[in-house]
């Protein structure tokens, strides 16, 4: 029997789950409080640039790949791919940067350049990565954490050591060069966590990165969104904008509707995708299921200091995407994690879309997208914010050579909140929750309400964890629980659950 779905927000995880809903026969409306689709994944363009304000890096392309393929399509159908070439660049110090190429041969002679030895441990040690990105891309994940006993499998069993070890310090076994271990560590920080605090489990993110390497759709990742919203309007999803949730209205135990804009709207089920602990704010307190003492202790992944730059001049010395790791690691992460603070000397990331996409910007000129990670809930002022553009770009012009403060045309930028403006972000917080041990899937927060029928979440706080495919995962997660739990509904088999 079709039901009415409502659903909150439009990102990843939200429009997946109303592609897969509408799929099995319901009539799905999506509600972004925004002008725009796309939730943390929207676009800014400004005077010919174009600039994704959320996620800018493509793993895991397989993952897309299977979404797509769900409903007998292909990403090929919507967008075009190119493969990085190559990868991302990361720069120590002044002339001293590692560059990853876009195969795993490439990788290993540059690793064993460096550290003798390395090359072959490297190939061992993303052999045991691709058995993990196996078991927990391919299986673990698209599992929906109802249950602790979704994780036991004879796979698992066999890897059950590696649930309580560390990326930090398996890494530091293999390798001693320090620069090689900032490199291996850098994939699981898309997890949010410190790699100290990330099961050695999570290695499948080194496979994500060195074995099926770094993407780029044409236009950005925002034509995943577009290509998304075009797939569920063809199943027949309705997205409506700037529709601000005030309320969710309970009866009987039961979510019955929305209010919208001031408006009621009826509904037999609903799904959010906004952030958990706002949803459950437009809730009266009893019917909750986490208080604010449970979000207060959980571990956050970063929020983020962006800015949006355009270039009149193509900058020199760079990739598409390059890390800056010339400061030291551990200090930044301890003023994420440990004592809250805005860091004396972050280490950032720089992306430039146009040096693959001539669309992002202009000809003979230059989009740059700045990411600081922070921690989330600190003080956020135009003066921080100035400041700590003048420090990393100071830096950025000294390790690259070159001088472009004077060829900036603009710079907008984007903090603790507007994340918490834009997206009623908990903290500010640009990732969700970090994915440690204590928040591993049935650890996380429920995709079912406990406490209200017919009320059901996903996200990047929710199953399986942050990042863009894992959202993908947690829309198709939700649509199969609404199928197996919804009353006098006969449940609709999901493809490949």
């Amino acid at each position: 029997m079709s039901k009415n779905i409502k659903i909150i927000g439009s990102g990843f995880s939200s429009l997946a789950a109303a592609c897969y809903l509408a799929q099995q026969g319901h009539d799905v409306t999506v509600y972004e409080k925004n002008a725009t689709i796309g939730g943390r994944a929207r676009q800014l363009q400004r005077d010919g640039f174009t600039f994704d304000i959320g996620p800018t890096w493509y793993w895991m392309p397989d993952v897309f790949e299977r979404f797509f393929a769900d409903f007998g399509k292909k990403p090929s159908d919507y967008y075009s791919l190119e493969k990085l070439s190559p990868a991302y660049s990361v720069y120590f110090a002044e002339k001293d940067l590692i560059t990853i190429a876009d195969n795993l041969d490439e990788i290993t002679n540059a690793f064993e350049a460096i550290e003798k030895g390395s090359g072959n441990e490297l190939r061992e040690f993303i052999d045991e990565a691709k058995s993990n990105y196996d078991i927990a891309i391919k299986d673990l994940v698209y599992r929906p954490g109802e249950s602790p006993l979704e994780l036991v499998t004879p796979q698992t069993m066999l890897k059950m050591g590696q649930f309580f070890g560390n990326i930090s310090k398996d890494i530091r076994k293999r390798f001693k060069n320090k620069k090689l271990v900032q490199v291996l560590e850098f994939p699981v920080l898309f997890l949010g966590a410190k790699p100290s605090d990330t099961p050695s489990f999570y290695n499948f993110m080194n496979y994500a990165d060195f074995g099926l390497g770094t993407w780029h759709p044409k236009g950005g990742m925002y034509s995943v969104i577009r290509s998304m919203e075009t797939l569920a309007i063809e199943l027949g999803v309705t997205i409506i904008t700037n529709a601000n949730i005030e309320k969710i209205g309970i009866e009987d135990d039961k979510a019955t509707s929305l209010i919208v804009n001031g408006k009621r709207m009826d509904a037999d089920i609903i799904v959010s995708g906004a952030d958990y602990h706002h949803t459950e704010t437009l809730l009266e307190r009893r019917y909750r299921a986490y208080s604010e003492k449970y979000w207060e202790k959980r571990t956050f992944a970063p929020s983020s200091l962006l800015f949006y730059v355009g270039f009149d001049k193509k900058v020199q010395n760079v990739e598409h995407h390059t890390l800056f790791f010339d400061t030291d690691f551990d200090i930044h992460a301890k003023d994420i994690y440990d004592n809250p603070k805005w860091p004396e000397e972050p280490l950032f990331y720089a992306s430039f879309p146009s040096k693959t996409d001539k669309e992002a910007a202009p000809d003979g000129k230059e989009a740059g997208i700045f990411l600081i990670p922070l921690a989330p809930g600190l003080e956020d002022t135009p003066e921080l914010r100035e400041q700590y553009f003048e420090k990393i770009i100071t830096r950025f012009e000294k390790l690259t050579q070159q001088e472009v403060q004077s060829h900036i045309l603009f710079k907008e930028s984007f903090c603790v909140n507007d994340f918490v403006r834009e997206y009623n972000s908990y903290k500010g917080n640009a990732y969700g929750l970090a994915n440690t041990l204590l928040q591993t899937a049935f650890l996380r927060p429920k995709l079912k309400s406990s406490k209200v029928k017919n009320l059901y979440f996903t996200g990047q706080l929710t199953v399986p964890g942050p990042g863009v495919p894992p959202a993908l995962i947690s829309g198709k997660l939700v649509a199969g629980l609404v199928a197996k739990h919804s009353k006098n509904n006969k449940p609709t088999e999901i493809p490949s659950l």
